[in-house]
């Protein structure tokens, strides 16, 4: 799990999240209203926000994000999240405990554990 998570508003515009997400080498915003998370908005939003030619200075962050994403504790082994992310077809899963987001979980995160038991 990686514990620093990059977080937007949804009113935030597609350019904006984007350019953060390039500057601070993420793959995925969580989508917050004030402390609730709303939504993910990851690098694929930001290629179907592009393919369907929308006006990426104008358009919000939440039009383009996935609503209620699918989210772990922080006791879920990287088994069980890894089987779900491939059954889901994602590849970042937010963690978190209660209402309090913790971290989130990548694909690239389970692959180096993995590669560490190996």
């Amino acid at each position: 799990m990686t514990k620093s998570v990059f977080t937007t508003s949804g009113d935030t515009t597609v350019a904006e999240v984007a350019k953060s997400l390039l500057h601070g080498r993420f793959g995925s915003a969580l989508v917050m209203e004030g402390s609730w998370l709303v939504g993910i908005f990851t690098e694929r939003d930001v290629l179907r926000a592009a393919a369907a030619g929308a006006d990426m200075a104008a358009s919000p962050v939440s039009e383009w994000m996935t609503s209620d994403p699918v989210t772990v504790g922080p006791k879920t082994d990287s088994e069980e999240a890894a089987d779900l992310m491939l059954a889901q077809g994602f590849r970042h899963l937010p963690v978190v405990e209660g209402k309090q987001i913790t971290g989130i979980v990548s694909l690239r995160d389970l692959l180096a554990t993995r590669l560490r038991r190996s």
